[in-house]
């Protein structure tokens, strides 16, 4: 891997993994669509990939902060004394453990068995056209959900959305696991971590911005152990990509992240997400149709 290919695949991943649109889609098929000879099933290459996902882990623990200072506590009073409270960011930080635990075991069972899949930049193209159809339909849904409750309980109450809670503490334990299954599919080369787990989100009641929060908190731990556990295969003798490279990406993922997080979290204030579904759409048919005819 040359240093340029470092510097691009890093701001890929550093943007593209927050926003819903899959970052590893898109490291997959770009390089493909510019004739790139990298071997992205190789392991290191795969390494490389986990280690710009922990520049983006740093990021988001860098953003959030004070909400894992004040979780982390809370859990750890709660351990303490052994039982449940009425803390939210004790709830909150249940929450999260529950929603860690199908994406986690996905992650450790299936990881394997797909790693061919980032040799296929045209199902890459595939999935990420699946991506989008299912932002554009968790989008469909959520407004015809709110529309329904709106209808039946009337104008909503003062400072209160129709049909959508305030608070991630109001989650239940069931809805934290759905949530965070379905950011498992992240697994999957072209349907994003941030997407699946925003439209898992929205279908919970939940509004844009605590859907998004929700899901990049969710997806700091998962990230960050993914990519200890994958370290090693920098250093092999065989490696295509060596650590020099990776601390590059490391540096350039988290500082891109980080600022895509500020957008995103300002963003998603305007509680629309079909956007990134369009674009999905357009971009995975454009590059599966180039792929199929360079082929």
């Amino acid at each position: 891997m040359t240093l340029a290919h470092a510097i691009i695949i890093s701001l890929l991943q550093g943007a593209f993994e927050l926003f819903p649109v899959s970052s590893l889609g898109h490291t997959v098929v770009v390089p493909a669509l510019l004739g790139w000879h990298e071997k992205q099933s190789d392991p290191s290459f795969l390494a490389f990939v986990v280690m710009l996902h922990l520049g983006t882990a740093c990021a988001l623990l860098t953003f959030f902060w004070r909400d894992w200072l004040r979780i982390v506590r809370a859990l750890l009073r709660s351990i303490t004394t052994r039982q449940l409270s009425n803390d939210p960011d004790e709830r909150f930080g249940w929450l999260l453990v529950t929603g860690e635990v199908p994406a986690g075991l996905l992650g450790l069972t299936l990881k394997k068995p797909l790693n061919h899949l980032f040799g296929v930049p045209e199902l890459a193209a595939l999935f990420l056209i699946a991506n989008g159809l299912l932002l554009l339909a968790g989008e469909r849904l959520r407004q015809r959900e709110l529309a329904a409750v709106a209808a039946r309980e009337g104008a909503p109450r003062a400072g209160r959305e129709p049909g959508c809670r305030l608070r991630l503490a109001d989650l239940s334990f069931a809805q934290a696991l759905g949530i965070g299954a379905a950011q498992a599919l992240a697994l999957i080369p072209g349907f994003s971590r941030s997407g699946t787990s925003m439209v898992g989100g929205l279908l919970a009641r939940l509004t844009h911005v605590d859907a998004a929060r929700f899901s990049f908190m969710l997806a700091t731990p998962l990230i960050a152990a993914a990519a200890l556990l994958e370290l090693p295969d920098l250093f092999a003798k065989d490696a295509q990509v060596g650590p020099g490279l990776a601390a590059l990406g490391f540096v350039i993922s988290g500082v891109t992240a980080y600022l895509a997080t500020r957008f995103l979290m300002k963003y998603f204030e305007t509680e629309r997400l079909d956007i990134f579904g369009y674009y999905c759409l357009g971009f995975g048919v454009l590059a599966f149709l180039i792929l199929a005819i360079a082929r």
